[in-house]
């Protein structure tokens, strides 16, 4: 699907190491439960965060490549791949708020990443940039009750419904239901660490590809 002009646009970052359906899932229902006209994916570069990503960002690029190709509503934004410096999110929000004038952009996210955004670098200032659409995970609380007193008085007034994501560019939050699956980034490391399968959990040209390239494995001699 072609992006539109009026239509809300997805975001969705991450180190993406490796991509797997969990992500896509995200994408997928994210874009189908708000009505976004398609999603833009933003590997990172340099997240300041954690620890560097196992994989090199040109690696994690291409493999996003290959995880969306097919899919006319995904498009892949390599900026924060290319930069020199780390890869924060509000600046990268600066950049696609620039580029979008008024068009509603959502930036995607599961509850468990939301809860820790007051670690995040100015993270204020993202409500001013982009919605928030969250994804509804077993065992993260999507109560402003339960979250942490600064972020819980930062999105006071904020909640609301797919709908409210078009009537302006920025400053809501939505949630939306996804389907749970037991897969992350970090399972299928050590998976590939250890030389087991990883086979249908993460689109077969992303294990061809990093089977190819030897991604993930333990140095010989270790």
């Amino acid at each position: 699907m072609p992006e539109t002009n009026s239509a809300p646009l997805g975001l969705l970052g991450g180190t993406f190491d490796p991509v797997h359906y969990g992500h896509l899932r995200l994408a997928e229902e994210g874009r189908a439960a708000l009505g976004l006209a398609g999603v833009r994916w933003i590997p990172a570069g340099q997240p300041p965060h954690r620890a560097a990503p196992d994989a090199a960002a040109a690696h994690r690029l291409e493999m996003a490549r290959r995880a969306i190709a097919g899919n006319p509503a995904f498009t892949v934004d390599d900026a924060e791949t290319r930069a020199a410096g780390p890869s924060y999110t509000v600046v990268t929000l600066e950049r696609l708020r620039a580029e979008a004038g008024r068009r509603p952009l959502v930036l995607l996210m599961g509850a468990d990443a939301f809860l820790g955004l007051p670690a995040w670098h100015r993270w204020r200032e993202i409500f001013d940039l982009v919605h928030l659409g969250l994804a509804a995970r077993p065992g993260f609380a999507l109560s402003p009750t339960d979250w942490p007193a600064e972020l819980a008085q930062a999105c006071a007034g904020r909640l609301g419904e797919a709908a409210d994501l078009r009537a302006a560019p920025a400053g809501r939050i939505a949630s939306f239901a996804m389907t749970p699956l037991g897969i992350s980034a970090s399972l299928l490391r050590a998976q590939l660490a250890a030389g087991a399968s990883v086979r249908y959990l993460l689109p077969e040209p992303v294990r061809e590809y990093i089977e190819s390239h030897r991604l993930y494995r333990i140095p010989d001699g270790h």
